[in-house]
């Protein structure tokens, strides 16, 4: 039995887009978090091909911030993945289960068939098809995606019975080991949830999960393979580097080769590269880039239209839209670079964050230093 049988009503999915994206800013000062790109695609829509690919056919996105960019970001996509995304806005944010309540009516179209639910945060290679086959084969009224981390104490642990997925508990920051399995911000819910769930603020992982848990309905399956929340910047770039490394496994198309790259490394077809240069490992750069001679790029993000010019280094680094890098500068360390930012030849910036629309002229040489 398959996950998807020809016939079976198709599934519908809820990603919670969440709120300002303060974590991930200077970017989010230009667009919201989720359409910030990720490895030259906006960050939303590897989870709506995912989904698609898992047969659903409408993505309900919960927003309440910037809704008119988030709708203009609809009709876009929406023509291009072929599927229907519909916007659900909240007057005030409703945390992580309020937006089930609000989506009821498109969740729940009485075919009983069960839905998911997404964080935008999240990256993995979303193994939905079998996910939801393992949620209706143990009859569960709701099942959590859960991945394996090195330290569980900095997290919420499930608890759960190995062989069954029954979960018992969740210990949040265990200071003794408890297990080392966390919750990866991926459900597949049984439509009998949304009765516990009021229109109000309200958590689905400290509220409803919990009661559905002493139910003995609420299950676990465990993630194969890489996770990452990149939500913030540093998390943001491991995530790329893992996003990269597992397209190396599938031996996609999508990364680049040649003499000068080293490692995995995307880049879009638009972009123009000069003599001498070396780019890589984890290098993703983005549409009407340009490129000039003897640069060095490594674990860094080129957002579209950026221009770095002849000998300079980029390292560790986001570059946001259109920005500009003169001759022989140096940036590394976390820098975070928003839109539209001049910077000057030779200028060096040690792990910088730089609002938008600014020209720098001289080094900054203090990691963290914020440039208004």
């Amino acid at each position: 039995m398959t996950a998807q049988q020809e016939g079976d009503p198709k599934p519908k999915a809820l990603v919670l887009v969440g709120g300002y994206g303060t974590r991930l800013r200077p970017l989010t000062l230009t667009v919201p978090k989720p359409i910030v790109d990720f490895a030259n695609k906006p960050m939303i829509c590897h989870q709506i091909e995912a989904l698609k690919e898992a047969g659903c056919d409408e993505v309900v996105l919960a927003i309440n911030y910037r809704p008119h960019v988030m709708m203009e970001f609809l009709k876009e996509w929406e023509e291009k993945l072929d599927i229907k995304i519909t916007c659900s806005q909240e007057e005030e944010p409703m945390g992580t289960a309020g937006p089930l309540a609000l989506a009821r009516k498109i969740l729940d179209n009485g075919s009983g068939a069960p839905f998911f639910v997404l964080n935008s945060d999240v990256t993995c290679d979303y193994p939905l098809k079998e996910m939801m086959e393992f949620h209706k084969k143990s009859k569960a009224e709701a099942t959590i995606l859960v991945t394996k981390v090195e330290d569980p104490s900095k997290y919420g642990v499930v608890v759960y019975d190995k062989e069954s997925g029954l979960i018992d508990r969740f210990v949040e920051k265990p200071k003794e080991f408890v297990g080392d399995r966390i919750n990866a911000g991926i459900y597949c819910c049984s439509p009998e949830i949304l009765q516990r769930i009021e229109p109000r603020p309200t958590s689905i992982e400290k509220e409803i999960f919990p009661a559905v848990a002493a139910d003995k309905k609420l299950y676990a399956t465990e993630l194969d393979g890489y996770w990452m929340d990149v939500g913030q910047p540093q998390d943001y770039l491991t995530g790329l580097a893992l996003h990269l490394a597992s397209k190396k496994r599938k031996r996609s198309e999508e990364l680049a080769q040649g003499d000068n790259i080293e490692g995995n490394v995307i880049i879009d077809t638009s972009c123009k590269i000069g003599k001498g240069c070396k780019i890589g490992p984890n290098v993703s750069i983005g549409q009407g880039c340009e490129i000039g001679d003897g640069v060095r790029l490594s674990n860094c993000v080129l957002l579209h239209r950026v221009k770095v010019k002849n000998y300079s280094h980029v390292a560790d680094s986001i570059l946001g839209w259109g920005t500009q890098v003169g001759r022989w500068a140096r940036i590394e360390n976390k820098a975070v670079i928003g839109e539209d930012v001049f910077i000057k030849d030779e200028v060096a910036l040690n792990g910088a964050i730089v609002l938008p629309h600014k020209d720098i002229k001289e080094s900054v040489t203090e990691p963290g230093k914020i440039i208004m």
